[in-house]
């Protein structure tokens, strides 16, 4: 095991989260679980998500995959954010496997965003 915990990959994310803040006005849900707190806003149309953002407490592991999730689920449908596995992050970020529960908050707060927006229409 590397005595560096945070993978290239996190360091970056964790250090320019460009989707970090609130979009105002459109859906959000927040989950808060395991010592990590994660709200998520989106700006929709048509089912689909037009834009997102995040606000996390959590570690860089946390933040960086809340940054990953909200830059590759842009554009998706809410269907696709009912079904969003974290284990894709899991492994691109290189979260060690002791952080799996802080992750899967993150999974939690997509999935029930997802929720919001099937109940928009």
């Amino acid at each position: 095991m590397s005595p560096d915990p945070y993978s290239d990959r996190v360091r970056e994310l964790f250090a320019r989260p460009g989707h970090a803040g609130v979009l105002e006005g459109n859906c959000s849900a927040a989950v808060v679980d395991q010592g990590v707190k994660i709200r998520l806003t989106a700006h929709v149309r048509d089912g689909r998500v037009e834009a997102m953002a995040f606000l996390a407490y959590g570690c860089p592991h946390v933040i960086a995959a809340a940054e990953a999730a909200c830059a590759e689920l842009e554009g998706r449908s809410a269907v696709e954010l009912l079904e969003f596995p974290a284990t894709g992050l899991m492994q691109s970020l290189s979260v060690p496997v002791e952080k799996t529960g802080r992750i899967l908050v993150l999974e939690d707060a997509v999935r029930s965003l997802g929720r919001v927006i099937t109940e928009m229409d």
